[in-house]
């Protein structure tokens, strides 16, 4: 990361991370930081441990943090079983559509390693010539299970996700007749080869189908937050592109030697985090007297929280996801280049945010390059960073919480802007001044948040919402999460 600071990159996209550490002992929040203090944009990956809680990587708050979510195109390989039914699946092997075959459960005699598919644990189990149910798992690489279905003689394969994987799906290049399909599916599909003495199944190949209405959806390997370095921060920041995106490859996936256009489909946060790298470049471009904290800025206060059919971003379980899967909604590129307000941080201002967290002052040097003394530094909590979004942390008996944030207007010179609170359930959300007015670009305001528990605090551990700064031009959007506590 140093090298390419030294080569005078303007963006660095880091499709990597390692779980959650003290920012001092994370390279990459680090590195992030000596990037951000030469004016370098970083985005990193959240990481693909979802759907689980707390699973984050790269939470540092100078660090734009990205969830994957799907696009609108699907790479269709449906199921057809031999009574009629019909599930949808995907698979980046495309071929004509065979006839109908015999249709068997790897792990129908209990074998908990034939039943994920491992390689070599169907060499006992008649698949020849037949369509293998496998589960999704146990540690095996999607198309590994393929491969293992292949060398034990079997035709094709379906494959049925996990509980956790829900409704999820992915296109992948399998070495032969494939279907990914749902959980839900896959029993269905059990239940079938449960229920007649000879199952059939067929796999429709339909190819590339565009206008799915529930996308954007986040995907089930999409790290969750709350971020655990650093509660006080809301993580992920963002979503973005990452379910079978089309990306450039070393090898042909079809094995052809004659080609040296190689391409393939991957999923990931690994490929979220570059879609919001270029959008970064775009606004850097577009605006290159705005800091990494104001493009970010820029990029969640003007997120989407719906998908294309107009209806509250899914998950996947396909139900409505929430806060911790979506951070700040999904990207709007062109709503972010031109935000009207930014919440700007200067470097040097994650200082006090450092001391806030306890760091010791040998810690805070190291990550910030030069000698830091927190006893005479203004500490502040999480929450004071001017961060684009708000996360409150309460114990068992919560207390009133205010905190100020700063905006600085890079929309028309004269403007007026009204806060509207859709505040967190169980929580008093009160805005002070409650009306902003500019007379200059580049003008700062400050307002200050109350945030207080009330009586009617319902039992969920996480609560969600926002403030919206509206202008007769613009609206920008700081989400809110609350999080309950019964520990000190």
């Amino acid at each position: 990361m140093d090298a390419a600071v030294e080569d005078g990159v303007d963006v660095l996209s880091l499709s990597l991370g390692g779980g959650s550490a003290p920012f001092f002992e994370d390279s990459i929040a680090v590195g992030a930081f000596g990037a951000t203090q030469k004016g370098i944009f970083v985005s990193c990956s959240a990481g693909n441990e979802g759907p689980y809680n707390g699973s984050l990587s790269n939470e540092a708050p100078w660090i734009l943090t990205v969830g994957a979510s799907t696009i609108d195109r699907s790479i269709r390989a449906d199921v057809l079983l031999g009574n009629s039914n019909h599930f949808f699946g995907e698979s980046l092997f495309q071929s004509n559509s065979p006839p109908y075959m015999s249709l068997v459960y790897a792990g129908a005699h209990g074998s908990q390693s034939a039943a994920f598919c491992a390689p070599e644990s169907l060499t006992d189990i008649d698949v020849k010539g037949k369509i293998v149910l496998c589960e999704r798992g146990g540690g095996i690489a999607r198309i590994d299970k393929g491969q293992a279905v292949k060398d034990a003689g079997g035709a094709a394969m379906i494959l049925m996700n996990d509980k956790d994987s829900g409704y999820s799906t992915l296109a992948d290049a399998h070495v032969l007749p494939a279907s990914h399909v749902s959980y839900s599916a896959g029993l269905s599909i059990k239940a079938y080869i449960n229920s007649t003495q000879v199952p059939t199944a067929t796999i429709m190949f339909l190819g590339t189908k565009i206008g799915d209405k529930t996308a954007p959806t986040v995907a089930s390997f999409s790290s969750r937050g709350p971020s655990l370095a650093s509660p006080g921060i809301l993580k992920p920041d963002i979503i973005g592109p990452g379910v079978s995106i089309l990306a450039a490859w070393p090898v042909s996936v079809e094995n052809k030697t004659d080609t040296k256009s190689t391409f393939n489909i991957i999923s990931g946060t690994s490929m979220s985090c570059p879609h919001l790298s270029g959008i970064a470049a775009l606004l850097k471009s577009s605006h290159p007297d705005w800091s990494p904290a104001a493009i970010k800025s820029a990029i969640m206060t003007t997120a989407d929280l719906v998908n294309l059919g107009n209806q509250p971003i899914l998950d996947e379980r396909l139900l409505p996801a929430d806060i911790l899967a979506t951070g700040a909604g999904q990207v709007n590129p062109s709503k972010a280049s031109d935000p009207g307000l930014v919440y700007d941080i200067q470097t040097d201002d994650y200082i006090p945010y450092l001391c806030g967290l306890g760091y010791p002052d040998k810690d805070i040097s190291y990550i910030v390059q030069r000698q830091v003394n927190c006893s005479e530094e203004s500490s502040i909590l999480e929450a004071q960073l001017n961060y684009p979004s708000f996360s409150i942390v309460y114990g068992p008996n919560p207390a009133t919480q205010t905190y100020t944030r700063t905006v600085t207007n890079v929309g028309p010179p004269n403007s007026s802007y009204t806060a509207f609170v859709d505040p967190p359930p169980g929580v008093n959300v009160t805005v002070t001044p409650k009306n902003i007015i500019f007379t200059n670009t580049e003008q700062t305001a400050t307002y200050s948040v109350t945030f207080t528990a009330t009586s009617e605090s319902n039992n969920d551990p996480i609560g969600q919402g926002y403030i919206r700064w509206v202008s007769d031009k613009h609206s920008i959007r700081s989400q809110i999460l609350v999080s309950f506590s019964n520990e000190d």
